[in-house]
């Protein structure tokens, strides 16, 4: 039996075909020479646009990203502040649930936002980003200004 720490959704349906097909089209495009294992990740905006991202590995460590990162740094380049809904595709044997940075960047951008994660045989878990994430680190805006 697998525990779970986070609440999923036992009764989800399926993800958005628009996103998990995007999901899966930019999975493709990892950079996983080190680690082999490749994720993609499709978001959308609040204003329905789609935003994707793969990870990509680098020599040094620290410096890799990963896919839910990549995602939301082509949002907010684009000017993108919201996200609504995620899909994280990868080849694990159980849907991958994203590491802690990924779970506090994603809240910065979609405290509410629905999350999908799928692994390669399709098995689907459902929850939302403020459900993986409890306790989230906060900083108020004017706060940090001063």
């Amino acid at each position: 039996m697998t525990m779970h720490a986070t609440p999923f959704d036992a009764t989800s349906t399926t993800p958005p075909s628009d996103l998990l097909d995007a999901a899966r089209r930019v999975q493709r495009n990892a950079y996983v020479p080190y680690s082999d294992f490749p994720v993609g990740a499709a978001l959308r905006s609040a204003d329905g646009t789609i935003y994707v991202g793969a990870n990509i590995e680098n020599a040094s460590f620290g410096l890799s990203r990963c896919a839910e990162q990549s995602a939301v740094q082509a949002m907010a380049s684009a000017g993108g502040r919201t996200i609504t809904e995620i899909v994280v595709v990868s080849d694990a044997s159980e849907p991958a649930s994203p590491c802690g940075a990924c779970r506090q960047i994603l809240y910065e951008f979609g405290k509410n936002a629905k999350l999908w994660l799928v692994n390669a045989s399709g098995e689907i878990r459902s929850t939302t980003v403020q459900a993986m994430l409890p306790g989230p680190f906060e900083l108020d805006a004017a706060e940090a200004a001063t």
